[in-house]
């Protein structure tokens, strides 16, 4: 305490001052209605920069369920999307139109955890069986596919990444309609391979690689990558085709988890005509 008045003691002009000055303040505040027009003026601005400082930082707190509710929305449009029906036709329509069955529904998951520099790249989802996932349910992202779904427990689900050798999923030039296999085997995150393309097929440098759809894992024409570098060895009957991916697999997200509605009735056929 005493050291407190020492210092109150040393500084008392300083004290002094201010106080002078401040009294002073409000004198000239109270006695001219000009500079309390200022005052008013000064504080009125001070005060709105502090709340718009307050709003711009609760918002950006909130920005996590913002993403939530869009990735909720995005789901929804792509339940409504064209890519996920398919056309039927039937005898009971009376006009000469077509009507569409849904085949695809979307359900909303977000990327807990993942790799992309290792051999075989793993992610982990926050939704499981108790949110309808299952085996071999294909996964997207905003910009491109992102892998299939390998193991699920009650909560999480387990996908093995497009940035895996074990993974090959049927792909399409968008432009030609020749198709191939997409196989991961550059060791790049960004890149990956096409293969089983014929040298007969017309493959240029930025054409669209998708989804071939028909195999029950993605719909037909989502985003894979463009071409990059297009190689023919000599002796190779195949095109060596290197896409740039369009799905960013170097970051965490929301993602969409696809069902095909049909898969079983097209999957009980196939065994059917396998049979000897």
């Amino acid at each position: 305490m005493r050291d407190l008045f020492r210092f109150l003691h040393r500084i008392r002009s300083t004290l002094i001052f201010l106080a002078l000055l401040v009294i002073s303040l409000v004198l000239l505040y109270n006695g001219n209605a000009h500079h309390r027009a200022q005052a008013i003026s000064s504080s009125n601005s001070v005060v709105g920069t502090i709340y718009t400082w307050r709003k711009e930082i609760t918002d950006y707190t909130g920005l996590k369920e913002v993403n939530r509710k869009l990735a909720q929305e995005n789901a929804m449009w792509r339940n409504r999307h064209i890519s996920t029906y398919s056309t039927v036709e039937s005898r009971f329509v009376r006009i000469q139109d077509t009507i569409r069955l849904q085949q695809y529904t979307v359900i909303t998951a977000k990327v807990v955890n993942s790799t992309w520099h290792k051999p075989k790249n793993y992610l982990t989802l926050d939704k499981g069986s108790r949110a309808g996932l299952h085996g071999d349910m294909g996964v997207i992202g905003t910009e491109g596919i992102v892998g299939v779904v390998s193991d699920v427990n009650d909560d999480f689900a387990s996908v093995i990444s497009v940035l895996s050798p074990d993974i090959k999923t049927s792909v399409q030039l968008r432009r030609t309609g020749h198709f191939g296999l997409l196989y991961w085997d550059t060791n790049d995150p960004r890149t990956a391979s096409v293969i089983d393309i014929a040298k007969h097929a017309r493959v240029a440098v930025g054409d669209t690689v998708e989804t071939r759809g028909g195999d029950g894992i993605f719909p037909a024409g989502i985003p894979v990558g463009l071409v990059e570098e297009v190689v023919d060895a000599p002796g190779s009957n195949y095109h060596g085709i290197t896409i740039r991916l369009t799905e960013d697999m170097t970051r965490s997200g929301f993602v969409y988890v696809v069902e095909d509605l049909r898969r079983a009735e097209r999957d009980t056929l196939q065994k059917a005509n396998e049979r000897p």
